[in-house]
């Protein structure tokens, strides 16, 4: 009997001991990892200045994450002409002063938002292997799935007051600009298309006369989103959501995307092309993660500065 079922046993604890190492790699060091991102982004006009955008997203934040906080506060060391915060601050309704704190030093600086479903709503308990089988049903948030019951109302308002006072401009569903030093930006932003709060019809009509450069801001980089902004003439979209992935298999890169957006554009810059149409598409893969599954692998948590440059 010990001969018959020893090497199964054997193969059995070393799969137990490699997979412990990788959870524990995961939650313990991956995903508190943190990185910054660099890409250059050709939109300006001729003969402009470059600018540098501090783009943050998904922070989900815990109480007690004094890392990530420090982090956070860190950024403002770059020293971005704005910045962007694409959502899903949240994932404890008690973390809104640490939020807070961690973008105090950089609401000093002039900035833009749109909040995410984690900003309004607390994060419940899911399998992780859901995400696989929405994938395959084409369902994703509210979008196909049953509307949500039950769940944790996030006190968001003094998170929006707060961002408010420090002269960030609100895009939930409307438009805003910043004058930065000679030049004038235009933004439209829609609220969150994950849960369906998204209300195109009320900001379309594409860039803002007289502006140098208009952009369009959303947390979900839903589809629909995305053909709206690039239909309209938007030269440059931002978002989030989608944690980059959160667990991808190395040298291969992310199964799902958690919205309709395919895993090829899951985080960094790409494009996205509607007719004759083409926009720049930015997908910031976060700096933090669901509470309740406080992993990544193979896509640590990012912030990343767009350095805007004038068109070749």
């Amino acid at each position: 009997m010990r001969a018959r079922y020893g090497v199964p046993l054997k193969v059995t604890a070393v799969g137990a001991a490699v997979g412990a190492a990788g959870l524990a790699y995961a939650a313990g060091f991956e995903a508190r990892s943190f990185r910054l991102r660099r890409v250059t982004v050709p939109v300006l006009p001729h003969g402009s200045r470059p600018l540098r955008v501090l783009q943050v997203s998904d922070i989900h934040m815990v109480c007690g994450q004094r890392k990530k906080r420090a982090w956070l506060q860190s950024l403002a060391g770059l020293r971005p002409d704005f910045v962007v915060n694409t959502g899903d601050n949240l994932s404890d309704p008690d973390a809104v002063p640490e939020v807070l704190d961690a973008l105090g030093p950089l609401m000093e600086f002039p900035g833009v938002y749109v909040f995410g479903s984690n900003d309004y709503y607390g994060p419940k308990l899911r399998n992780p292997a859901r995400y696989l089988l929405e994938k395959v049903q084409g369902k994703h948030g509210l979008n196909g799935n049953a509307p949500a019951v039950g769940v944790v109302h996030n006190p968001w308002e003094p998170m929006r007051d707060a961002f408010d006072e420090a002269g960030w401009l609100d895009l939930s569903n409307t438009r805003g600009r910043l004058k930065l030093e000679g030049m004038e930006l235009a933004f439209t932003g829609l609220d969150d298309p994950h849960i369906k709060r998204d209300r195109y019809a009320e900001v379309q009509g594409g860039p803002e006369t007289g502006a140098d450069l208009s952009i369009g801001v959303v947390h979900a980089p839903y589809l629909r989103s995305l053909d709206a902004f690039t239909a309209d003439g938007y030269p440059l979209i931002l978002a989030g959501h989608t944690h980059g992935g959160q667990l991808c298999i190395p040298f291969y890169g992310a199964l799902v995307t958690n919205c309709d957006l395919d895993t090829d554009r899951v985080k960094g810059l790409s494009s996205h092309t509607v007719g004759d149409q083409r926009a720049y598409l930015h997908v910031s893969a976060g700096c933090g993660t669901n509470r309740y599954t406080p992993v990544r692998f193979a896509c640590p948590p990012e912030a990343t500065l767009l350095t805007l440059v004038a068109k070749g």
